[in-house]
């Protein structure tokens, strides 16, 4: 099957794991929630560079931008992914130790999936669900350091994992988009209301290179990162993408050993053993049977596959990958494949296959 998808999921959760040591080495001069939000402007700042370089070099589009019809996805996405989340958090921390708090934010990945499975009918085998199981119990005992007691700022961050859940799979519903562009307005607006609220609580601003530091990190481990992390969504859908950007904890605490000096446990040795065991369950992943295509018509970034056999105007780009409006018309076909977008189908007990394929 196509492995695009699982190595963009992958550099999307290192950039993101990577960004916690470095993040940690500032946080003893900036205030978190100040921190928060230089993460998110960082993240936004960046890519709206980004985006605004590619117009003045009238650069090609191959990648279809947002539609009207994206906005109310994408307003869903920043109220709950940018807003909800990181208020519930904040709420969250204020009533919890840091332990109970670091165990408890793994549950976005469960979540991620769980919703992905009830909610968004996508596809989750035993394989899979177990493999998940293992890369978040790698992550759960890398967080854990006491027991967990149940307690209001313990909803309030299940609460916040809860809205980071239900904003990858919304954001799925935005993943033939313009990555850069859905990223940049989701850091811009989140980084624009952490940034209020700490000013509110009386932070105050860092020095001008603490600040920039900070702002690097973001545009690495929160903007790039979600804009791979989109693009793993077009490829895999919400619940193997999630469960591959669970290994982020795992790339923080190697990363910590290496730049903090932090020793090398019995705990962390374990944890990768785990994450190993459920990547390689998702690695060895074969799912072919036959299946229908029915008729459709998006935009997006696109080769001429099989999948995309269809004719052009003048006004078509030139060159692949491009990205245009196109009609796909009804096929049947048999081949290995992940939920991407073209592979959202219901599936019955016979359409479950693992092992070669044809």
């Amino acid at each position: 099957m196509n492995r695009t998808g699982i190595l963009l999921a992958l550099a999307s959760a290192v950039l993101f794991g990577a960004s916690t040591p470095f993040a940690k080495l500032l946080l003893g001069s900036i205030d978190p929630w100040m921190m928060a939000g230089l993460l998110y402007l960082g993240a936004g700042g960046g890519l709206a560079a980004v985006h605004l370089s590619r117009a003045a070099l009238q650069m090609p589009a191959a990648e279809a931008p947002l539609h009207r019809s994206d906005l109310p996805w994408l307003g869903l996405v920043i109220l709950a992914g940018g807003v909800g989340g990181p208020l519930l958090l904040m709420f969250g921390l204020a009533r919890t130790d840091a332990a109970t708090a670091s165990l408890l934010l793994n549950l976005e990945g469960l979540a991620t999936l769980a919703i992905a499975w009830l909610a968004f009918r996508e596809n989750v085998d035993r394989r899979l669900l177990i493999g998940a199981f293992a890369i978040l119990a790698g992550a759960a005992l890398l967080s854990w350091q006491g027991s967990a007691h149940l307690q209001w700022g313990a909803l309030l961050i299940a609460g916040a994992c809860l809205c980071w859940g239900l904003d990858n799979n919304l954001t799925r519903k935005l993943s033939s988009a313009d990555p850069v562009q859905i990223a940049m307005l989701k850091g811009l607006v989140a980084g624009t209301v952490n940034l209020a609220l700490a000013l509110a609580s009386g932070a105050h601003f860092p020095t001008l290179g603490l600040g920039l530091a900070a702002a690097l990190v973001g545009f690495f481990g929160y903007g790039v990162s979600l804009a791979l992390f989109v693009l793993g969504l077009r490829h895999l859908g919400a619940a193997r993408t999630g469960a591959y950007f669970s290994l982020a904890p795992f790339v923080g605490a190697v990363l910590a050993v290496a730049l903090l000096g932090e020793p090398v446990t019995a705990t962390l040795v374990v944890a990768g053993g785990l994450m190993g065991l459920g990547l390689w369950l998702h690695l060895s992943e074969q799912h072919a049977h036959t299946h229908a295509h029915e008729p459709l018509a998006h935009a997006h970034r696109h080769r001429h596959d099989a999948h995309h056999q269809h004719a052009h105007n003048a006004d078509t780009p030139l060159g692949e990958p491009h990205s245009h409006w196109h009609r796909h018309a009804p096929l049947v076909h048999r081949h290995p494949h992940y939920p991407d977008l073209h592979h959202r189908h219901g599936h019955g007990p016979s359409d479950h296959e693992h092992g070669p394929t044809a």
